[in-house]
């Protein structure tokens, strides 16, 4: 059963990521794709008005110089408070642009919005298990999110794109077929596709019974403690470009 979603999934990948198509749709097909999309969007943006506003005013106030790191995604990006101190020595900076509740697939719908307008190096992105807690399925998770790369690399080719695995929450141990499910499919895609990384905070997150690490969530069950953000930060710290070192004779910088 596996091998044969994982064909299906990378299959739904290659196609996505503009490989030969088997067929080529009506012009009437494309229409009412592109129309279907534009009230998707509409829809997103008019649900998230309020998030969208406050980005906006933050750019009013600094908009953050190219070449920085974008991290976008669910509550766990926008709850993580010391996102740029915990990452202050990456080159060019990093940017929250997280949204409490949102899918993948409104990451989807907003990649141009909260990533290619900042012309990033890299980004980071983590979301879907809000998607599966609604009721989509894996290979629903990993459309959207071959939407979401699609959306950057066609304007952003050389941007690096890294996903975080879907964390296992325990108030969504009920999930977790399809949590890991999610995260295989998604790996096996990130495999075909150039300077693009997965990036696996699933494994850590578990304790030695297989199950989630209570320590690392709030009372919630859901989002994450500091304990839960220091062990995010220590792996994804990993994958993101560090600051060049210092010329010979000059000291080591302090950390913040």
């Amino acid at each position: 059963m596996k091998s044969a979603l994982l064909a299906v999934a990378l299959l739904t990948a290659a196609l996505a990521s503009h490989a030969q198509p088997a067929f080529f749709p009506q012009e009437s097909e494309t229409a009412a794709a592109e129309a279907a999309s534009a009230r998707d969007y509409l829809a997103a943006k008019d649900r998230w008005h309020n998030e969208l506003a406050a980005f906006a005013r933050a750019d009013q106030e600094h908009f953050p110089p190219p070449g920085g790191v974008v991290f976008v995604g669910s509550s766990t990006v926008r709850m993580w408070t010391r996102l740029s101190q915990d990452f202050a020595r990456v080159p060019g900076g990093v940017v929250n642009r997280g949204f409490g509740g949102s899918t993948l697939a409104d990451c989807s719908l907003f990649a141009r919005d909260l990533v290619v307008r900042y012309k990033p190096r890299q980004v980071v992105i983590y979301a879907g298990d809000n998607d599966l807690a609604e009721g989509r399925t894996p290979l629903q998770v990993l459309d959207s999110f071959v939407r979401f790369a699609n959306t950057v690399r066609a304007e952003l080719p050389d941007a690096r794109i890294s996903f975080i695995s879907v964390k296992p929450s325990p108030s969504r141990e009920q999930l977790m077929p399809q949590i890991r499910e999610t995260n295989h499919v998604i790996s096996a895609y990130l495999n075909l596709l150039p300077n693009s990384e997965y990036i696996d905070i699933h494994m850590p997150m578990l304790g030695a019974d297989g199950r989630p690490r209570p320590e690392l969530f709030r009372g919630d069950k859901l989002h994450m403690t500091d304990e839960g953000y220091r062990l995010w930060h220590s792996v994804i710290a990993l994958h993101l470009p560090a600051a060049p070192a210092p010329a010979p004779g000059q000291p080591m910088p302090l950390p913040p």
